[in-house]
């Protein structure tokens, strides 16, 4: 395997992926080889079932590699335990889901200000109310999620990802459940708020081909391997 370059913020060589399923193993990514510059924004695009979301929960380290070397910003997680990868994404990573995955219990407040406190992040509610009101939630900073929106949750969950200000935010279809209106000020702010953070990294999964050309690179997937990138 090449040596690592610190400049990016992800370096896989050689990642395989193969997942258990009914009739026995399914190969899902093959011989990945991708690098991506800390800073920057990429998008993946490809059909259903090309791999995409995959690919971003193994980058994310929400999924272990069968094989492979992943190394993310500058670490090696290829082998590391559940409990060392949630160590290492605390305050580093930020994930939005499609389905916005807020907890049901806690109001929207609590949600952001969680994954403040994980992060170990000072004055976890202040920093937390000041996320929302940028996000224009100011209203809804006591309100539940089943209270809200589909695109009020999914600012929660924006808003929450991006707290900590990560190095890395990885957003999977974040505009999938949402209307036209809704998603295109989703996409505006997730793009507004990760480059006002310094060499902060986007990298989402999106079928949306004019929010994939927002991003300063794109990787076409099929099959679950690479079979273009373009821009930087």
């Amino acid at each position: 395997m090449a040596p690592l370059d610190n400049k990016f913020a992800i370096d896989l060589q050689q990642v395989h992926l193969s997942l258990e399923g009914n009739a026995g193993p399914v190969d899902i990514l093959h011989s990945i080889d991708l690098q991506i510059t800390q800073g920057s924004s990429c998008a993946l695009v490809g059909p259903s079932g090309s791999g995409k979301s995959s690919l971003l929960m193994v980058m994310a380290g929400l999924e272990q590699a069968t094989s492979g070397r992943v190394t993310v910003l500058q670490e090696d997680i290829s082998s590391m335990s559940e409990a060392e990868l949630a160590q290492f994404r605390r305050g580093r990573v930020g994930v939005v889901f499609q389905s916005f995955h807020l907890i049901p219990s806690m109001t929207a407040l609590q949600n952001v200000a969680t994954a403040l406190e994980l992060a170990g992040q000072p004055d976890p509610f202040d920093r937390a109310r000041d996320k929302l009101s940028a996000l224009g939630l100011a209203h809804r900073c006591d309100h539940f999620p089943k209270q809200m929106s589909g695109g009020e949750q999914q600012r929660v969950a924006l808003a929450r990802a991006l707290a900590p200000n990560p190095k890395l935010v990885f957003a999977d279809e974040p505009t999938g459940n949402l209307d036209a209106a809704n998603g295109a000020s989703i996409v505006d702010s997730l793009f507004t708020l990760t480059r006002a953070q310094a060499e902060t990294t986007l990298i989402l999964v999106t079928h949306d081909i004019q929010l994939a050309q927002r991003c300063d690179r794109i990787i076409d997937l099929h099959d679950g391997k690479i079979c273009e990138s373009t821009g930087a």
